[in-house]
């Protein structure tokens, strides 16, 4: 005697399997976050090129992380860093930069992801992640695009590395000048950076 088989339990079963299968195929959702960074901005001026750098930041994450290791999503990202914590080699430079970035109202340089493309290579290694997401600088916002190479480490870090250039006027900021306005900097300067995440 055989037992009939409800078609709707059936329906439900498959689609559970299914659901199951995509999730393990995908990956997991992995929490990463890190407090410090290889931070340097650097420009130009009619003197010469300058560089300011930081060590402090405050870094999110959540990646998708496939069964063989590699990134394939990022759902979520803050970055953000204090302005002061900024540094070159002349305490003058600094006190001018601060002012030019209104760090007494807007202490701190902030990045929110809006959406984001991953590339991974089949081969593995390295995953290229393109973000697209809004980058406050001296109390202005403005969409930004970040692209950064992310890697995975066999001791449950992330290595993240990129560079992007920024126009300072986008951010209506006045490009800072030295010794009574002689020395004047350039508009354009590039942000690089280097982060290693923990797993949470």
């Amino acid at each position: 005697m055989y037992s009939q088989i409800n078609p709707g339990r059936a329906r439900r079963v498959t689609l559970l399997f299914s659901l199951q299968l995509l999730c393990l195929l995908a990956g997991a959702q992995v929490k990463y976050s890190g407090t410090s960074v290889d931070l340097l901005i650097s420009g130009t001026s009619t003197l010469h090129d300058w560089t300011m750098k930081s060590v402090k930041a405050d870094c999110s994450a959540n990646f998708n992380i496939s069964p063989t290791g590699q990134i394939n999503g990022l759902n979520n990202l803050t970055f953000s860093t204090p302005v002061d914590a900024l540094k070159s080699d002349h305490t003058a430079m600094d006190n001018n930069a601060y002012k030019a970035l209104k760090t007494d109202k807007n202490p701190v340089i902030s990045y929110t992801l809006t959406s984001v493309t991953v590339i991974t290579p089949a081969a593995g290694g390295a995953s290229t992640v393109t973000c697209t997401g809004k980058l406050t600088i001296a109390g202005a916002t403005r969409q930004a695009q970040v692209i950064a190479v992310c890697k995975p480490n066999n001791d449950n870090t992330m290595t993240v590395t990129g560079s992007e250039k920024i126009s300072m006027k986008d951010f209506s900021i006045d490009p800072p000048t030295f010794m009574l306005g002689t020395i004047k900097t350039g508009n354009d300067i590039t942000l690089s950076f280097s982060l290693i995440l923990k797993r949470a």
